[in-house]
């Protein structure tokens, strides 16, 4: 599935977006605060993560007009959620920002996780992530789980904040 928008287009990642989706993750990773990946990934680790295996539904990037990755969204299925849930990861290039990147990836990742199957999205967003709590709320998510005081690498202790969505038929 391909949604095209003024600025954007949303299509499957392809296996020539990894070193460059890999990248645009590794800065958000070294930044630090955001994400629940605490150490860079190699392009073989990010393929495992977001593009293969077992639990894999899609992975979804949104490309500019002038052809740069601007982000990219990722479904899968997880052992501690429901058979017909899924848990989504969205991350966005920090610069340039890209004015509507994430809600233009979830039309399209919405519709897609509907069609395998999915009622349920769950996204799990540390408490630090006041743009990721953001999103998620504009994207109609709520609430109903923070696991308390989860330790990042270093040992500081962060809540883990879970939100869903109900997938409407």
């Amino acid at each position: 599935m391909t949604q095209h928008l003024p600025d954007l287009t949303v299509r499957p990642a392809r296996q020539n977006d990894i070193s460059e989706l890999r990248a645009l993750l590794n800065e958000i990773v070294e930044l630090g605060g955001t994400t629940a990946i605490e150490t860079p990934l190699t392009d073989e680790m990010f393929k495992a993560y977001f593009l293969h295996g077992d639990a894999h539904i899609c992975c979804n990037v949104a490309v500019t007009r002038s052809g740069n990755l601007a982000g990219f969204q990722a479904v899968e299925r997880h052992p501690n959620l429901p058979d017909d849930w899924a848990d989504i990861a969205t991350f966005a290039r920090l610069a340039p920002k890209t004015p509507g990147v994430g809600t233009a990836m979830f039309a399209v990742t919405q519709a897609f996780a509907k069609n395998e199957g999915v009622i349920a999205i769950n996204a799990t967003i540390r408490a630090d992530n006041s743009g990721g709590l953001a999103y998620y709320d504009k994207m109609g998510f709520e609430t109903y789980a923070v696991d308390k005081n989860v330790p990042l690498l270093n040992g500081t202790p962060i809540d883990r904040i879970s939100k869903r969505l109900f997938l409407r038929a």
